[in-house]
């Protein structure tokens, strides 16, 4: 099994390793350590101290807070609970006319606007723009990914973490909690 340099795996990262040796990585079986090199280079790149436990996206990760899991972008703003949809917590930005769909699907590649909403997440913190998703109008937000931390942990890496957590997606707790108020 090839072993990858950590160094290697960073130009990875940045988008500045040749396409031949990016197909190379990937045709290859993953060396055993690949995840814990990832989440060192990650770690090195951000300013907050928390572990990160997983990474989500370009700029978000699970990481462990004391005892919690939260959702935490680049910059340290924190969405809360990595149970509970971190979009709920976002900058939304709304592209529900036709006009403002056209700003980014010019012409005939724009959906129409009574069919679909274009969202644009970004955090509150630092303005990145976190993600995107087109949606009939009403839809909820999408919650694409809530990891089983544990199993993935304690089965797949056998490094159980310090605490479990109930695995259940907590999204509609804290919609309900808004209702209330």
């Amino acid at each position: 099994m090839p072993e990858y340099l950590k160094e290697e795996l960073e130009i990875l990262l940045d988008g500045k390793l040749s396409w031949a040796r990016v197909q190379e990585i990937i045709d290859n079986p993953k060396d055993e350590d690949r995840f814990e090199k990832w989440l060192q280079i990650l770690q090195a790149r951000v300013s907050f101290k928390e572990k990160i436990l997983l990474p989500l996206t370009n700029h978000l990760y699970i990481v462990q807070k004391g005892k919690d899991r939260i959702v935490k972008c680049d910059c340290g703003y924190e969405f809360g609970d990595y149970r509970v949809n971190w979009k709920l917590y976002s900058l939304v930005y709304l592209r529900a006319t036709q006009d403002a769909i056209e700003e980014i699907y010019p012409g005939t590649e724009a959906p129409e606007a009574e069919w679909v909403n274009v969202r644009e997440y970004c955090c509150p913190g630092c303005a990145a723009m976190l993600e995107v998703e087109t949606l009939p109008p009403g839809v909820p937000a999408d919650f694409e990914f809530l990891p089983d931390l544990d199993t993935f942990y304690g089965d797949w890496l056998n490094q159980p973490l310090p605490e479990k957590f109930e695995f259940i997606d907590k999204t509609s707790e804290v919609l309900a909690q808004w209702a209330k108020e």
